[in-house]
């Protein structure tokens, strides 16, 4: 395993440790590596802030739309749910 090392200012420094003393997290490391994880984990579901603004432009020079509000929130709740069960 590879050694990294990182300079945090006090209060971030103070609030991983504060994590570790209460058992949350075995050590600094782990914590990290828990961020890392995450991080990874959501860049590899999620839309960059350039895609999201073309959807929107997209939307916005559409028209209005004849679905209703509660039908394209329950496709966007199939899709998230569909993402979950893939990874």
């Amino acid at each position: 395993m590879a050694t990294m090392t990182v300079s945090l200012p006090d209060p971030m420094k103070d609030w991983v440790e504060e994590l570790t003393h209460k058992g949350e997290y075995a050590s600094s490391s782990d914590y990290v590596r828990d961020l890392i994880r995450r991080d990874k984990e959501r860049r590899g579901q999620s839309l960059t802030m350039d895609e999201l603004r073309q959807i929107v432009a997209d939307a916005r020079d559409s028209g209005e739309s004849p679905r209703r509000v509660d039908d394209i929130f329950a496709e966007a709740r199939k899709i998230v749910a569909a993402r979950k069960e893939a990874s």
